[in-house]
């Protein structure tokens, strides 16, 4: 350059650099059209190493990058091959430390961008970060000198990224018989390569500065738009860090961020139409002219057609092929990668973000079950493991998002048929002639639909061992293999969702889990012995909603099952009751509720007695028969099961009597209601006789009222009717009797009374005729009623009152030997009412039976007058003064009214 040229670039002052890179053009201009190509290069080599690279000199950089642009603007059309010596320096200026330089290198850019055009492409990545960083500059000149620079690489971008091939890519001039050179232009490389910018553009998409977000996300909306790029095939390479730009809390990154994404699945959505609208039409037309082979080859069209019309019609069938083949629809051939764009949906339901990205990709998974729903199916668990807790957000527009997945999820998992059917279908089909293979492949489908329905709606699995997914040879193209769904990794993940805090998360782990078992009862019961403590903890959930789903599905379980594993689970379930009482307590009614809703109420009740008569904690049997027998009576489930146990002249209603029987012998009030509700009068009069020899306490005398009360219910309105027939019913005044003198003095006692009253004459008037003392009380079976003919079934009566009478026997030695190992010197509740003789009177008791050394007036060592009196246990003796002797001796009084036969002294 000239001397006075050189000067004018390295003054400080701006408008001297600008006359001087005006000469400079003006050089320059006259060298190319000397074209002294060496002239020019030398030019830039000083403007470059002198100017433009001299870091420590800011207003020779000036100088340089003004003199850069003059250059670029003089050149012209000769730009292209000198590109690579002048853009260099230039970007390399926009990290100076002065803001100044940085503003001037963006103004040098943009002139050198506005002649060079399309070959400014090549250089697109570096112009591209630099921008990236200078669209968060702190010094606001260079923002804007950006955003210009920004708008231009735009346009251009926009123009010619999709079809411009450099100049230094072309090749030289071609002949016009060379065709092979002729081929090969059509494969030289655009100066713009979208596979080299995405790798770039993934390491800047997790910036946090919002002005660089919204440099990246407009970005990303230009390169979308322009269509034959296909930018949505590369979308799971940056979809995870817009979906993090969703929680900045810039609301211009937000909204930007929000349409960008609206577009992409939009775009998603309209390709999947498209191919799934060119797939339909090939397989119709693919139809069509199966048809017309099979209808050519049968003969049955040839006595309409001449023979030159055959040869037309298949000449037009070959055309309409091609002209399908020649049909081109924008976003047919665009390939996009469901299962990695799903990875990141699932990945970011994963971690902890703002309500915004959590909606958004719920949104998409949404959209894509719609979409591919075979290609969400394997992301199944790990999208429940953090859907169902989205269902209990406190965010309102969570959870409708969460339910809608979960529904849309769920009728797709409903609709999958099982793998059995899908493998006898193409059997079925291939033993069919080729003539009917439409209709049986119609016939087919039905038959699938149908079974499928039946399948949802009852869960009884089928017997047959599921056939494996092979393709039969000449179907594989009617029925395509159909994607699975990881049942053990499901119903793992479905477990550990018991442990959340939220109840709706809770139910809907136990829906889904009734569903899956519901749908494929092996898949789900196999991976069960992890999963069946789990729902057995879970019956003390405080949630009675959680408490009714986990019921139905342990029915669903126990109802597919053999029956030792429903034995096994009312096992477990009494175990389960034995250790936390509490349970017992407060759940133990409903469990049991719906456990006869949802299965055989007597097969439950048949399984717990059999298991209860083995157990061997006396109280727990005792408590655990207490709370079946309350259901027995008052439930409306087991109205059905009270109405055979008053039918013992079956067979099956005998039985199951005496498997009640031989286990309520725990309680001995239960067992008495037991013998009422199956009109069994005799047996349990000869119960209260038995009652005299057991301790009152207090639990037993609460039993005893709460059954006064449930007397007056409608479940016992048979018993009061039969009152009014005491010919055919004698033993019943005589149960109700005894039970008004079991009772103190109290509410139940006075009820009983007045409903006895209001029957007392005709009672009277029909009084069986009163026993020989010396015969046995054991029943007679002689009078012409409903009880004529028991002994010849399988009903032992005497058998199950001495069954009754030794586990009332073992209760008490097991209660007292609890008592004697406490420090204690006296025994517990020896307190007898009554002797059984019609006397009343009170026995004492000795140091052996009763734990005392001699009489008392409470007629046992342990009385209540004695310091260290009973009360040691649960069952101990009433904390009241017992009534005076009297009332005993009133029982037995009114007991030998009606023939009550005595048993004589007892023996201390």
């Amino acid at each position: 350059m000239d001397p006075t040229i050189q000067r004018a670039l390295n003054d400080k002052l701006y408008d001297k650099r600008k006359v001087g890179a005006l000469d400079l053009e003006r050089v320059i201009r006259e060298v190319v059209a000397k074209q002294d190509n060496a002239r020019i290069e030398a030019i830039l080599d000083q403007l470059c190493n002198d100017y433009a690279y001299a870091v420590h000199q800011p207003h020779a950089r000036n100088g340089g990058l003004i003199g850069l642009a003059a250059a670029a603007i003089a050149l012209g059309s000769e730009l292209a091959r000198y590109l690579e010596v002048i853009v260099p320096p230039v970007l390399a200026c926009f990290t100076d430390q002065d803001a100044r330089v940085r503003y001037y290198a963006c103004e040098a850019m943009y002139n050198i961008a506005k002649v060079a055009k399309g070959e400014i492409l090549i250089y697109f990545n570096h112009i591209f970060d630099a921008l990236c960083k200078l669209g968060a500059d702190s010094e606001l000149s260079v923002k804007n000198g950006a955003e210009l620079l920004d708008r231009l690489i735009k346009d251009i971008v926009s123009e010619s990224a999709a079809t411009y091939v450099s100049v230094l890519e072309q090749p030289p001039p071609y002949q016009e018989d060379d065709k092979d050179v002729l081929d090969d232009t059509n494969e030289l490389p655009t100066a713009f390569s979208l596979k080299k910018f995405i790798p770039l553009l993934r390491d800047r998409i997790y910036a946090i500065n919002p002005f660089t977000r919204t440099f990246l996300v407009g970005w990303i909306i230009l390169l979308d738009s322009i269509p034959d790029l296909e930018l949505v095939t590369f979308l799971p390479e940056f979809l995870g860090g817009l979906l993090r730009f969703l929680s900045d809390p810039n609301r211009d990154v937000h909204v930007a961020t929000q349409g960008c994404l609206d577009k992409f699945l939009n775009e998603i959505k309209r390709i999947a139409r498209i191919k799934k609208g060119i797939a339909e039409s090939k397989k119709s037309k693919g139809e069509g002219k199966r048809k017309r082979e099979d209808s050519v080859e049968s003969g049955s069209i040839r006595p309409t057609l001449e023979e030159g019309d055959e040869v037309d019609f298949e000449t037009a069938a070959d055309d309409d092929e091609l002209d399908s083949e020649d049909d081109w629809v924008p976003g047919q051939d665009v390939q996009i990668n469901h299962k990695a764009i799903l990875e990141i949906l699932t990945a970011t339901l994963d971690s902890p973000l703002e309500e915004d990205g959590l909606l958004e990709s719920l949104r998409w998974i949404v959209e894509f079950l719609d979409i591919c729903p075979e290609e969400v199916l394997p992301f199944t668990p790990k999208i429940l493991a953090h859907l169902l807790p989205a269902m209990a957000s406190g965010v309102e527009s969570i959870r409708q998002a969460a339910a809608r997945v979960n529904t849309s999820l769920m009728d797709y998992v409903v609709s999958l048929s099982d793998d059995a059917e899908l493998a006898t279908i193409p059997h079925q089909l291939s033993r069919m002639p080729h003539g009917d293979r439409q209709d049986g492949t119609t016939s087919a489908r039905a038959s699938l639909s149908s079974s499928r329905e039946l399948e949802i709606r009852s869960p009884t699995p089928a017997t047959g061992k599921p056939l494996p997914r092979t393709p039969t040879p000449g179907t594989s193209g009617a029925l395509q293999p159909q994607a699975d769904l990881d049942y053990a990794a499901a119903v793992n993940s479905l477990t550990l969702l018991f442990l959340n805090d939220h109840e709706a998360t809770r139910v809907a782990a136990l829906t889904w889990l009734i569903m899956l078992h519901r749908k494929a009862p092996r898949k789900v019961l196999a991976f069960n012995d992890g999963t069946f403590p789990a729902l057995l903890k879970t019956l003390s959930d405080p949630a009675e909603a959680v408490v009714t789903k986990d019921l139905q599905l342990l029915s669903q379980i126990s109802r597919n099952s053999e029956d030792d594993y429903f034995t096994n689970f009312m096992v477990n379930l009494l175990q389960l009751f034995s250790t936390d009482r509490k349970l017992l307590e407060t759940r133990g009614n409903l469990i049991i509720r719906q456990l006869c809703t949802s299965l055989s109420a007597e097969r439950i009740y048949r399984t717990l007695a059999d298991c209860i008569e083995k157990e061997e904690d006396v109280e727990f049997a005792s408590i655990m028969v207490q709370n079946l027998n309350n259901n027995l009576i008052t439930a409306p489930e087991l109205a059905e099961l009270r109405k055979r146990l008053r039918n013992l002249e079956t067979k099956d209603g005998q039985t199951f009597f005496v498997a009640l029987f031989r286990s309520w012998c725990y309680n001995a009030v239960a067992t008495f209601s037991l013998c009422l509700l199956a009109q069994a009068y005799e047996q349990a009069y000869n119960l209260l006789q038995i009652f005299a020899e057991l301790e009152m306490t207090v639990n037993i005398l609460i039993q005893i009222d709460k059954l006064v009360q449930l007397l007056e219910s409608p479940v016992f309105t048979y018993l009061r009717l039969q009152l009014l027939e005491p010919e055919k019913y004698p033993h019943l005044y005589k149960c109700l009797y005894g039970l008004l003198m079991l009772l103190p003095q109290s509410s139940a006692f006075a009820a009983l009374k007045n409903r006895l009253n209001s029957v007392s004459s005709i009672g009277y008037l029909h009084i069986a005729p009163r026993p020989n003392a010396t015969t046995p009380s054991v029943p007679s079976f002689d009078r012409p009623n409903r009880l004529k003919g028991r002994e010849e079934g399988i009903i032992r009566w005497a058998e199950l009152l001495e069954k009754f009478r030794t586990v009332q026997e073992r209760a008490r030695r097991l209660q007292r030997l609890g008592a004697d190992t406490d420090d204690s010197p006296f025994g517990v509740g020896d307190l007898r009412i009554g002797g059984g003789d019609g006397t009343g009177d009170m026995k004492p008791a000795t140091g052996r039976e009763g734990g005392g050394t001699g009489p008392s007036r409470n007629a046992g060592g342990g009385g209540r007058d004695s310091p260290a009196g009973g009360t040691n246990n649960a069952n101990s003796a009433p904390s009241k003064p017992e009534p005076p002797p009297k009332t005993r001796t009133g029982l037995g009084r009114q007991l030998g009214r009606f023939g009550v036969a005595g048993r004589g002294k007892r023996n201390p």
